[in-house]
Formats: structure tokens, C-alpha cells, sequence
């Protein structure tokens, strides 16, 4: 074989090597304090999609005018999603204010993901649907 052929070769199996490494993203979620339960679902929806394919999920809930005043039920809704999504993320970055935004960070949980392929593994080993 030719050294340059070998040489190509290689090149082109470090770089599918390369390509196949999975990178986290951070996912953006943006909501407002008086967002609608069922849009709230969807977004809680989507970021568990998120989560589940390894990504970090960064919820930033903006202020206008008024809303400012009411800090406490905008936390609140950010507690919510915590507890909705507990089960497969852990915080990575707590609620908290800076200016006319709060922010904050889940990230996937690898100790409930190796529980759900573990689970999946035995139910397919039974012969139960997953």
C-alpha cells in the first residue's frame, strides 16, 4: 500500500472519530411569569426531550413593566419546573434575579439515566414492551 493512501486513511478515521463525540449544548428555554399552563407544559416537554439527549437546559424567565413586582410567583413557577423535572436533571445553577431576568441551569442526571437503561434493560429481557 501506497504511504500516502495509508496516510489519507488515517486522516479520514480521526475524523470520523472526532465526529462521533457527542458534545453537551446548553438548550435555551425562555418564559414569561404569566405563561399559560399549557404552554408551560410544552416547554417542560421539550427540555425533558433536551435532558434526555444529554444537553444542559438553561430556563430564563424575563420581566416587564409590573410583572417585577411579583418575583415571588415567577420563582415559584421555576420551582415548579425543578420538581417536574427532578426525576432525569439535577440543578446546576439555582433560580436567581439578575436585573429584569432570572436564570437558571439543569443539567441531565446520569444516575437516573443508567436507572432507566437499566430498567429497560430488564423489561426487554422479559419480553415486555418498552
Amino acid at each position: 500500500m501506497d504511504y500516502g493512501k495509508w496516510k489519507y486513511a488515517q486522516q479520514k478515521k480521526e475524523q470520523k472519530a472526532k465526529s462521533h463525540t457527542k458534545k453537551s449544548e446548553l438548550k435555551g428555554m425562555r418564559l414569561r411569569p404569566n405563561i399559560d399552563t399549557h404552554d408551560l407544559d410544552l416547554k417542560i416537554k421539550k427540555a425533558r426531550e433536551f435532558l434526555d439527549e444529554g444537553h444542559k437546559v438553561q430556563f430564563v424567565m424575563l420581566f416587564r413593566g409590573r410583572q417585577m413586582a411579583h418575583k415571588g410567583l415567577a420563582l415559584n413557577q421555576m420551582r415548579k419546573i425543578i420538581e417536574t423535572l427532578d426525576d432525569i436533571s439535577k440543578i446546576e445553577q439555582d433560580p436567581k434575579m439578575m436585573g429584569r431576568r432570572a436564570t437558571m441551569v439543569l443539567a441531565p442526571d446520569a444516575s437516573s439515566k443508567a436507572k432507566k437503561d437499566a430498567k429497560d434493560a430488564k423489561n426487554t429481557a422479559q419480553g415486555a414492551p418498552a
